[in-house]
């Protein structure tokens, strides 16, 4: 990490508010100055990027677009694929500690479009919807016709895409929720009644704790600004998500930095609200065969009866711990799961 980045950290403003210690107004205040003092002078970036850096990267070229993606191959040559999809706010990241548990699959994991480690987004247009295709024609260029897809937040999203658009390619879902945007369009009259009564309680969710989609679906330019130059902002952003969406004590000081340190030195928190500005198209009712692994700390955990009118359920596993982050707080619970989803596979 160079000189410049830790002389900002050490010329933070500090900013005094009436609610500094109350963590229900954001990211408690004596605990972000605590962070970035060890961000400015211990915390040490070189030994998290060389290991990044050794994971087993590759570039592929689709037409105009290049993906970069962790590509960890199995020994045996006929196991089944399974391709893991990140959200926000975190990168391939995630899964660091899922992929050891995985050895016996071809796993796949994108950097995507925007976000940490993919080449740097440009162009406007990259919405879920052009993601899931760029994420497809990568897997035709990798020889893989037939695959898992696995994900949550964003990555859930763009799995549910796929799995609409590609039935042939994709065999099995495993996610960890469905995409949001499905609350905004059920029809609460055709609800089961537990289906219809968490309409009310994801609306809770969105007035309570989702003001920051607002902001970065529809002045993503403003929020950048402040996020991109100020590495203390940028930290504020992130860690109060990390923290907040996670079981307990998730995330160490270094990692929490590390994933924060992922966004500023590619520079991509700003391209990285792509798939909130961009509009997407969701699909119905999708037929794919799906694992929905639930998570009691996730932000809005769905009932069954709710993912059932837009996914074909087979299989509901409720775990007692872990929350967004479940493939980084619970890796051997998400690795399970994912290896059940494979065996969905009609």
């Amino acid at each position: 990490m160079n000189s410049e980045m830790r002389d900002r950290l050490r010329r933070t403003r500090r900013v005094s508010t009436p609610w500094r210690d109350d963590s229900t107004r954001g990211i408690i205040g004596t605990h972000l100055d605590e962070l970035l003092e060890h961000w400015a002078n211990r915390y040490d970036w070189a030994v998290h990027e060389r290991r990044i850096g050794e994971l087993p990267w590759v570039t592929v070229k689709t037409g105009d677009t290049d993906l970069r993606v962790i590509h960890q191959r199995s020994a045996n040559p006929d196991a089944p694929v399974v391709v893991l999809l990140h959200g926000w706010p975190d990168s391939v990241l995630r899964f660091e500690r899922v992929l050891p548990l995985l050895t016996d699959l071809h796993v796949v994991v994108p950097a995507l479009p925007g976000f940490p480690f993919a080449p740097p987004l440009t162009t406007p247009g990259m919405s879920v919807n052009r993601i899931a295709g760029i994420v497809a024609d990568t897997l035709d260029e990798l020889g893989y016709s037939r695959y898992t897809l696995s994900g949550g937040d964003v990555g859930g999203t763009i799995a549910e895409i796929l799995a609409a658009d590609h039935p042939d390619r994709v065999a099995a879902l495993h996610l960890t929720n469905l995409a949001p945007q499905h609350a905004f369009t059920a029809d609460p009259t055709k609800l089961a009644p537990d289906a219809a009564a968490y309409l009310g309680r994801a609306a809770q969710w969105f007035r309570t704790d989702g003001a920051y989609i607002a902001e970065q679906s529809t002045r993503p330019n403003t929020l950048a600004v402040a996020l991109a130059d100020s590495p203390a902002g940028l930290a504020a952003w992130i860690v109060e998500k990390l923290e907040s969406w996670s079981d307990g004590a998730a995330f160490t000081p270094d990692e929490l930095l590390t994933w924060v340190t992922a966004y500023w030195v590619t520079g991509t928190i700003g391209t990285s609200f792509t798939t909130y500005t961009e509009p997407a198209t969701l699909p119905g009712h999708i037929d794919t065969p799906t694992l929905l692994s639930i998570f009691p700390r996730d932000t809005k955990p769905e009932p069954r009866t709710y993912a059932e009118a837009f996914l074909n359920i087979r299989e509901y596993v409720e775990h007692p711990a872990g929350g967004h982050f479940a493939a980084w707080e619970q890796p051997e619970a998400y690795a399970d799961d994912i290896h059940r989803a494979v065996k969905l596979v009609d």
